[in-house]
């Protein structure tokens, strides 16, 4: 009896699958109508697929695929070129290839959103012009709201109340230049590798290979509600980080639980106070945490010293060149400045909110 041997495909159809793949990124990256396409069309449907399929497994499975693809290119060719004495030009080649596809991965999978238009064009607003009084008064509203909702938080009760909380939150945020929530609730997973994240000062990501939302172990309790909210914004797919932090304070400081509300005020705190420093100079901002809970700045310390005795400055370092080049390379603007956009992306609301209701009014 004979048996049909198994064929695969030729390396060739494979490679040319590859370049078409790469074709239509670089595509996409070339022409800005396609990223709202990408955004608003393509993207929910990869996400809803991806998500669906790792919500099955309960790590996360991007940290692995990360840290396993790693480990697979520096010791690959090690192992196949001195080991097994194999030729380095194919052997680098092979690597080569690998590298390609999860680049086409990363941006069919998530990467694309850095493609669409910014949230001033999404949203129709003007970026808040530098103005000294308007800082000042914005400041000083944000002081009250922050002093307002300040409560302990305490019970791991707060994560589940979040989450429906940021759920419903981002349900209610129609022709806000942001997707819907894909799925019936918020599933955020806790990163592999938490100790080696707090070094380097990350308290959450989106795992874009498999449409996943982390969150560092390490993370406080009262941080949990922003932090969760800014990673979801990621998942439904804003890719800037100003960005993510703007619909992340959006989202709760209008939730009804008063913990979620005080941790999305608490979220810009350290913007607001770079800002009052920049803008207004050093005596302003002494002036300033006087104005502040005394709760409040005792838990801004408190902090403080928690992040620095688990970061190591080397690899915080590192991390944060990387992550700049991957912003810029992604195009955008300011690299990890672009965190501290979310007060000019605050203010620019403010205004445009301010002016319907006036106009409404009339």
């Amino acid at each position: 009896m004979k048996t049909c041997p198994i064929r695969l495909p030729h390396l060739g159809c494979r490679r040319a699958v590859l370049l078409v793949l790469l074709a239509l990124v670089i595509m996409f990256q070339a022409v800005p109508a396609l990223g709202i396409v990408y955004t608003c069309h393509v993207y929910p449907v990869v996400a809803r697929v991806l998500s669906s399929l790792s919500s099955l497994v309960p790590f996360a499975m991007g940290d692995v695929f990360i840290a396993l693809s790693v480990a697979w290119v520096v010791c690959y060719p090690l192992v196949a070129v001195i080991a097994r004495r194999r030729k380095a030009g194919p052997t680098l080649l092979r690597v080569g290839e690998y590298l390609l596809w999860v680049y086409v991965w990363f941006y069919a999978a998530w990467g694309l959103n850095y493609c669409q238009p910014g949230i001033f064009s999404r949203l129709h607003m003007r970026p808040a012009e530098a103005d000294t009084v308007a800082f000042r008064a914005f400041a000083e509203r944000y002081a009250d709201s922050l002093n307002a909702t300040y409560t302990p938080v305490r019970g791991g009760a707060v994560r589940d109340v979040a989450r429906r909380e940021i759920h419903e939150g981002y349900r209610r945020l129609d022709h806000m230049g942001v997707n819907r929530p894909f799925g019936p609730r918020v599933c955020d997973k806790t990163m592999v590798f938490s100790r080696l994240s707090s070094m380097a000062g990350v308290t959450g990501s989106m795992g874009p290979f498999f449409c996943e939302m982390t969150i560092n172990a390490d993370v406080p309790l009262h941080a949990y509600p922003a932090t969760c909210a800014h990673e979801y914004a990621h998942q439904l797919g804003v890719a800037n980080e100003g960005e993510a932090n703007f619909y992340s304070y959006l989202v709760c400081t209008r939730a009804t639980d008063r913990a979620v509300r005080f941790s999305g005020y608490y979220l810009i705190l350290f913007h607001v106070l770079h800002n009052v420093r920049a803008l207004l100079g050093e005596a302003a901002c002494q002036d300033y945490l006087r104005r502040l809970r005394p709760e409040v700045v005792s838990l801004a310390r408190a902090d403080q010293r928690y992040w620095q005795a688990r970061r190591c400055p080397l690899i915080d370092d590192v991390q944060t060149f990387l992550f700049d080049l991957y912003l810029r390379g992604n195009r955008v603007q300011g690299g990890t400045r672009s965190y501290s956009g979310v007060v000019a992306i605050i203010m620019a609301w403010e205004s445009k909110d301010k002016l319907k209701k006036t106009n409404s009014d009339r």
